[in-house]
């Protein structure tokens, strides 16, 4: 399968609910590469590497276990990474 790379922000209440804790679960059963992390402005940011159906799957399954939380998502594709080699939430 061929491996993509994709940059996701993720908006709304999504800081202090679990988000980075459940988004690493999440992309470790789907055994993404990348990582999570808070961002300043009270979003997360999030970097997903694998196939596309992972990936969006990933995304989905987050959008479902935080409904009423995320308000918007922003995706945009990103050149992978090859010395990503696991998923970690960075600070």
């Amino acid at each position: 399968m061929d491996v993509i790379a994709k940059h996701i922000v993720f908006s709304g209440r999504v800081q202090g609910v679990g988000f980075r804790f459940t988004a690493l679960n999440v992309a470790n059963r789907y055994g993404l590469m990348g990582y999570v992390r808070n961002l300043p402005d009270g979003d997360v940011e999030m970097l997903a590497q694998g196939p596309a159906e992972t990936i969006d799957n990933c995304v989905r399954d987050l959008q479902d276990s935080f409904v009423g939380t995320i308000s918007h998502i922003d995706i945009e594709d990103v050149t992978p990474d090859p010395k990503l080699t696991d998923f970690r939430i960075t600070f």
